[in-house]
């Protein structure tokens, strides 16, 4: 079998010879973004009116730079660090929607994809191959997308799951063996750490986690190997989960949704991280409209969904996805996790944040949140909000009692310009 299928492979400029002008494709992304063949596409000069739909990327984006505007379109379901510029440049689109709603967009055609260029793992004997890394939409554009080009590279994990790739499905593939785009985790700040050790306490033995990737994140997971039973039902994860994994304190053992497995969409990190999913039954990768699924999420007791911010205002609006109008990432699964957490039992929704940016010149809990900024986490939906200064919750809580938890957890050179706002506010008041 695996002679059969390294004989079909050709080069990446072939492979993607059969993309016309004015197709609408599916870009796989991450770490499981297809290097190769997104170079020999941009490459082309033969093409118009492209469109290429992806969430984050790792890597070069060539169909992004200045120039290449005839030829392709990028539109960005979440924007990651290669595409903001692109973004704010108006060279690419961006659109703001849950990641749950994001297959389904595909599926029903509501976004009628031509082609989906996917990196995959090496066929097993049965013809079977992975999406490896990243689920998330994925699966659904290489469920829908009429033709399935895809870079099978040797170094791509095979991963359990809904994951699996028949090799009938692939129309054209090239073959590589390069290490994936690996996201290296910093060291946390102390400000990071201080928010880690108060999250941690609000997290109990059994609490099935959700969490994201940086350093608060990871602050968090290392604070954690004391505790007893932890489950993971999340959107992702990265290398900080290893550990926790091998401390023992995560076992699954008492979650209702895939009990005894670690749940996720797709995964970011280094190659610890991907020998640690490689062919390991225990972790189960699945599409983002089932690993986001609310009514899902909250049949788990104890969730904990921790996200981050980038500005909440003292009624509680929460911006995740822009600085002011410059769009940085994406709503993704927050509002969905933040919900499914606070419905679940005993669950805990918290979104997590440094107090201050720029050096501490400018203060993340403002009065009103930055004209342009988009509202990702509502405020009937924030519940707990931690940065190094506490954590408060405000769930059932007045604006005016909003306004005084928050501003308690303020940077404390910025606390009595948020009070002076609040007493000149009279709606806050009444």
């Amino acid at each position: 079998m695996k002679s059969d299928w390294a004989a079909r492979a050709v080069s990446p400029t072939d492979a993607v010879a059969a993309i016309r002008s004015g197709m609408t494709l599916f870009l796989h992304g991450a770490s499981a973004t297809p290097t190769p063949l997104l170079a020999s596409l941009a490459a082309r000069d033969d093409l118009e009116g492209v469109t290429v739909y992806h969430l984050h990327t790792a890597g070069p984006n060539p169909h992004t730079a200045p120039g290449k505007e005839r030829q392709f379109r990028a539109v960005s379901l979440f924007t990651g660090e290669p595409l903001r510029e692109a973004v704010a440049d108006g060279r690419a689109d961006f659109v703001p929607v849950f990641l749950s709603d994001i297959p389904g967009l595909f599926l029903s055609g509501r976004i009628k994809l031509d082609a989906a260029l996917v990196q995959l793992s090496p066929p097993d004997r049965h013809g079977l191959s992975t999406l490896g890394t990243s689920v998330d939409a994925a699966r659904a554009a290489v469920d829908s997308a009429p033709l399935v080009i895809a870079e099978v590279n040797d170094q791509m994990p095979r991963t359990h799951g809904h994951s699996v790739v028949r090799l009938a499905r692939i129309a054209a593939l090239t073959r590589t063996n390069r290490p994936l785009h690996e996201h290296v985790p910093g060291t946390p700040t102390p400000v990071e750490s201080r928010i880690g050790e108060i999250v941690a306490d609000l997290i109990p033995d059994r609490a099935c986690l959700q969490m994201g990737i940086g350093g608060i994140p990871d602050a968090v997971l290392c604070r954690l190997k004391g505790k007893r039973d932890l489950g993971i039902h999340t959107e992702m994860f990265s290398d900080g989960l290893v550990d926790l994994v091998a401390s023992g304190a995560i076992t699954n053992r008492f979650k209702t949704i895939h009990p005894g497995r670690i749940v996720a969409s797709f995964v970011n990190g280094t190659r610890r991280l991907f020998d640690f999913v490689d062919d390991n039954p225990l972790v189960e990768f699945h599409p983002c409209d089932r690993t986001n699924d609310t009514a899902l999420i909250r049949r788990n007791d104890r969730v904990m969904a921790i996200n981050s911010a980038i500005q909440i205002d003292l009624s509680g609006q929460v911006c995740a996805d822009s600085i002011g109008c410059r769009i940085y990432s994406g709503i993704g699964g927050q509002m969905d996790f933040m919900r499914g957490a606070a419905l679940s039992l005993e669950g805990k929704a918290i979104i997590a944040l440094p107090s201050t940016a720029k050096g501490s010149t400018v203060s993340r809990i403002v009065p009103e949140l930055t004209p342009g900024s988009g509202v990702v986490t509502t405020r009937g939906h924030v519940h707990w909000v931690a940065t190094e200064y506490g954590a408060v919750d405000l769930h059932g809580k007045s604006l005016r009692e909003r306004g005084a938890l928050l501003t308690s957890i303020a940077h404390p050179d910025f606390r009595a310009e948020l009070r002076q706002w609040l007493l000149g506010v009279r709606h806050y008041l009444i």
